[in-house]
This record gives structure tokens, sequence and C-alpha cells, in this order.
């Protein structure tokens, strides 16, 4: 497959769409980044690595992070976390109160914000260091040890956290947060501000794809366990758009509001993409249309 020459397909037709999404507004420190960046990278199981524009780039990661803290989760708790969150598509607002209260606590998917709330107290609970434990588990499945947080964007977002604050605490009231609350939300500010380009991000990603093993050949999860977050991806990952990118794409891959992708065919390749502008869903409006060309252009999906 001649996947350099198929970025720059991708990235010449890009430039000829007429793209109408904006930056996100809910965390102020988002809305300064340049609206006209993208980059895109391609990681091969077998070891090739192909960018293009602003790949190497770094940029927040946003809910991209849900899917690493719920595989790290998910590495020593295995099943036990289904317990305390599900493993259905919301079909609401990735922010909802109203479904948290009807469903009695327990958040739809670890995908959705009240999801990844519950998966970052079973970190807070079980890692010795949590931000820490996690920054360095990051910097080993990406085999980049620069990685880290922006203090800024955390920032941010503890000064808006008021609606992550409600879900947090109306989780507490249910049982479902362990933790002290403010502990809590802060290791999942620090999470979600985790800097990265979109090669570090596909590597990161590698492992989803290689049968539970990074590029470094570390077993992070069994094949079983990614099976299951791969489906997971596949149903959860774009917030309430999860079936458009489904019909589109056809990968299993999450999605940030910082304007990264990360999606991957299992056994083949992993693929991040990041363009801030974002569609009225919350995702990248010119990466999901990358990665339709690109499953388009390769003819590879799960479908």
């Amino acid at each position: 497959m001649k996947y350099e020459t198929i970025l720059q397909e991708i990235y010449i037709e890009l430039k000829s769409l007429s793209i109408t999404g904006n930056l996100t507004t809910s965390i102020p420190e988002l809305s300064k980044v340049n609206p006209d960046k993208f980059g895109m990278h391609i990681s091969t199981i077998d070891g090739q690595d192909f960018g293009i524009g602003d790949s190497n780039e770094k940029f927040s990661i946003q809910s991209v992070s849900k899917a690493l803290t719920v595989a790290l989760a998910f590495s020593f708790l295995d099943e036990e976390i289904w317990k305390r969150v599900g493993v259905e598509p919301s079909g609401s607002s990735f922010n909802s109160l109203i479904q948290l209260e009807y469903e009695l606590g327990i958040p739809r998917n670890p995908f959705i914000n009240a999801g990844a709330i519950v998966i970052a107290d079973m970190l807070v609970t079980h890692l010795e260091n949590p931000k820490q434990d996690f920054l360095d588990f990051i910097r080993m499945i990406s085999g980049s040890p620069t990685i880290d947080f922006n203090l800024k964007v955390a920032q941010s977002e503890k000064d808006t956290r008021f609606r992550n604050a409600a879900l947090t605490n109306f989780l507490k009231s249910f049982g479902n947060i362990h933790n002290d609350v403010e502990t809590v939300l802060d290791f999942y500010f620090h999470q979600c501000s985790v800097e990265m380009t979109c090669k570090e991000l596909a590597h990161s990603f590698f492992f989803f794809a290689n049968e539970g093993k990074t590029k470094a050949g570390v077993q992070v999860l069994t094949q079983s366990q990614v099976k299951r977050l791969n489906a997971l991806m596949q149903t959860c990952g774009f917030y309430d758009e999860s079936g458009e990118f489904t019909y589109r794409v056809g990968l299993p891959g999450k999605s940030g509001i910082g304007g990264g992708i990360a999606a991957l065919f299992p056994k083949n390749f992993v693929v991040a993409t990041w363009s801030p502008r974002l569609n009225k869903k919350g995702n990248s409006e010119l990466g999901m249309n990358a990665l339709e060309l690109l499953t388009t252009k390769t003819g590879m999906s799960v479908f």
C-alpha cells in the first residue's frame, strides 16, 4: 500500500473542501489554537511511519485520552470495571446529567465524561501516584519520554469545570465515586490536557492494532481485552456521532475536542489526525473527512 502517495492525495483533496467548523469554546485555552492546523500520521504494524502537514506539532488530545485511561484500568482491574460503567452507546450529549440520573449513576460507557470520570476514580484508587503513573504509562506505550501535561490547559479546564464538577458530585451521590471529588477532577483535567503529536498519538494507539503489544513489544492488554476496547471505540468513540463515523469511515477510534482523532485497522495500521475546527457534534471536521478518504482510497476498514 502506497501510504505516502495516499496521504498526499488526501492533503490536496482536503484543501478544496469548504470547512464550516469552529474551535471549541468550552475550554478557553483551546480557543487560542490556530484553527487552520492540520496533521495526519500513519503507523503500520510492520513498522513504517508516514506523516503529512502539522503531524509533528503537539496538541491537547482531550477525550482521546479516555481510550488510554480505560486501557490502563482494564489492564489491572479487567472485567471488574464494567460493574461501575457500561458498554452501550449513549445517544446523548457527552456531558449529559439527565441520562446519568435515569440510569442511577452508572454511565453508559467510559468515553462520555461521566464514564471517564469513573475510570479516573478507579485510577486514583489503584495508582500510587496517579498523574505521574498515567504519564509514565503514556510515555511507555508511545515510546516518547517527552510527552507531558499542558498545565495551562489543565488550569483552563479547572476554571470552567462546573458541568464536570456537577457530574462528579452526582456520581458521588450514587456511590460511584470513591475518592475526593476535587482529587478525581484534578486527575481528569490533567489526563485530558496531555499533549502529543499525531505521530506520538499513533504510536500510543499501536497496541490496539497489534493484539495488545506496543511498538516495543510490551504486552499492555490481552488479545481479548483489545478486542473488547476496539469494539467500544467502534460503537462509542465519537460521542453521539459514533454511528456516522462507523458508516463513513469504518474504523474503531476515539476523538477529542482538541481536534485530534486516533483510529486503527487491527493488524494493519494506526492513524492519527489533528484539525481543531469541530463540527456540531464536537468531532474534527477535517479529521472525519480525512479518515473517510483514507478508508475509501485504501479499501481498508473493519467492514
